[in-house]
């Protein structure tokens, strides 16, 4: 009973208020997997999360569910990535809302889907007011030899709401990544510092051959 009450209060009882992005079901009905963008969510407290990733376990006669409140969509389709859903048929399907303006914006959630689990969130904040849409997360890097191991994530949706950009930064300290955000929530933010690029070992080579280079709030 805890389980159907917990369903209902995470899920069902704003089932009215979802937008679906992407589902996936197995072949067999045991699972489902689900990328929902919630209409509600910054009616309530505001700056919630408004994407919810859900994924559904079908028993015999019972079921359970996983679910988390995340702030962008690429996160969401990581998180259910990472529960066993193939990567491959939870793409959204961009039937609703804004589209990503440019190839750095669409590569770079690619990477946040596949690299997901590299990552701790511990902040973010979505501003849906139709004069500055936009959502900043700020991430921890697992690895503690990883460049730049907090980044920040910053989209923003057009002012005609029917694009958006998402771009990261890269920061040493925790507080200096904070303070950026508090400058991007008041419109005093310098660009965003670029992530600063993994540490490579070169190998030695004898000197009588030669090297080989290698190749280095949205309107919906």
């Amino acid at each position: 009973m805890d389980k159907y009450l917990d369903f209902f209060r995470h899920v069902s009882v704003n089932q009215d208020m979802f937008v679906p992005l992407a589902e996936h079901h197995t072949p067999d009905g045991a699972h489902s997997y689900y990328v929902l963008f919630d209409r509600s969510a910054t009616y309530g407290h505001p700056g919630d999360p408004q994407y919810l990733a859900v994924h559904l376990r079908r028993h015999q006669q019972t079921f359970d569910f996983e679910h988390a409140r995340l702030p962008l969509a690429p996160m969401a389709q990581s998180w259910l990535i990472h529960r066993g859903c193939p990567s491959e048929v939870i793409a959204l399907t961009h039937e609703f809302g804004p589209l990503p303006a440019d190839d750095v914006t669409r590569a770079l959630e690619r990477r946040l889907v596949s690299d997901g689990d590299h990552f701790a969130m511990g902040y973010s904040y979505t501003r849906d007011d139709l004069d500055d849409m936009v959502t900043l997360v700020v991430l921890r890097a697992l690895d503690e030899q990883a460049p730049s191991p907090f980044r920040v994530l910053v989209e923003e949706v057009a002012a005609a709401g029917d694009t958006y950009t998402l771009r990261e930064g890269g920061f040493n300290r925790l507080e200096d990544a904070w303070q950026w955000c508090n400058e991007r929530h008041s419109g005093s933010a310098a660009p965003l510092p670029p992530v600063r690029p993994a540490a490579t070992t070169g190998r030695p080579t004898a000197t009588t051959t030669t090297s080989t280079p290698r190749p280095p709030s949205r309107k919906r």
